[in-house]
């Protein structure tokens, strides 16, 4: 006999990389999991898991089970959405990845405040480094800075604001080693580099304001971090020259700690989206809702110049 906590146990495993991701994803010892997932195909008579790579992999008829499964869940969710709104009311658990500076900035005060105005949600905001594609592990919907690589495997992609990205150094730095003229010109520069999204964060792309040529220039940084906000304070400080979105540099440019170079040539837009895990939650009041207050505290662009 299966359940329907056996079925979300078993969704859990099947969305993270490995029996250990599922515990830190449920919030359980990783023998717990270990002794649940045994006690599971114990009772089904089947082994669900293949243990014996690093990767988890599933069986055939875990494949089997999680299909069905999943159909099983998404009618009971519809189910209880049904009901919910019946009752005019949001409830469910809300489950939100963001990255560090954005989420922070941004997502985590409208969940604050969604939360306070629905008392029957629940709401866990993850924030990682390692974004820029469809986030592994369970989750409910994904907010983005960006173009991702792979946006095309994506059920359900909503555009939330603009975002244009800028280069941009201190006064301070550009009195003691001038000005760029053109994006050639940074590789004699000392720039600084944003190691995320697993993306070639040395090579810069310009477009020629002329006739749109693009221009590619390879950067040789002589400061580098995975953190977004220790290098705009090193830019701050006179360290040197960076590329970073609108959303995080518009109050250095207002108040003149930064300046912006190579205005007369473009750069790829930044553009900020959610995303969702399942076409089964696109209905959910919880989900809508959320997403609707997420827009409308972006719309206008807070940051825009």
């Amino acid at each position: 006999m299966i359940g329907v906590d056996d079925l979300r146990f078993f969704e859990a495993i099947c969305g993270a990389r490995s029996l250990a991701a599922a515990a830190r994803d449920l919030n359980v010892s990783s023998p717990a999991v270990t002794q649940r997932l045994r006690s599971l195909e114990g009772r089904l008579g089947v082994q669900l898991v293949d243990r014996s790579g690093r990767v988890l992999a599933l069986t055939a008829e875990g494949e089997t089970l999680i299909e069905r499964g999943r159909d099983i869940l998404e009618q009971i969710e519809d189910l209880d959405q049904s009901l919910a709104e019946r009752r005019n009311e949001v409830t469910g658990a809300l489950r939100v990845v963001a990255p560090f500076g954005f989420g922070r900035r941004y997502v985590a005060p409208v969940i604050a405040a969604f939360q306070a105005e629905h008392r029957k949600v629940t709401v866990e905001l993850i924030l990682s480094d390692q974004l820029g594609g469809v986030p592994a592990g369970n989750w409910d919907l994904a907010v983005q800075v960006g173009e991702m690589a792979n946006m095309a495997s994506a059920l359900n992609v909503r555009r939330l604001a603009d975002n244009r990205r800028f280069i941009c150094a201190s006064p301070a730095y550009l009195e003691r080693f001038g000005e760029p003229a053109t994006p050639q010109a940074l590789e004699k520069h000392g720039c600084i580099a944003l190691r995320e999204n697993f993306e070639d964060v040395t090579l810069w792309r310009f477009q020629r304001p002329d006739d749109g040529t693009d221009i590619r220039v390879r950067i040789n940084p002589t400061l580098s971090s995975n953190d977004g906000e220790v290098i705009r304070k090193w830019a701050v400080e006179g360290h040197g020259i960076i590329m970073r979105s609108e959303w995080d540099l518009a109050a250095d440019l207002r108040a003149g700690r930064l300046v912006r170079l190579l205005s007369g040539y473009a750069l790829a837009d930044a553009p900020v989206v959610v995303l969702l895990s399942s076409q089964r939650y696109a209905r959910a009041s919880r989900i809508t809702r959320f997403i609707e207050a997420l827009a409308d505290s972006l719309s206008p662009e807070p940051w825009r110049i």
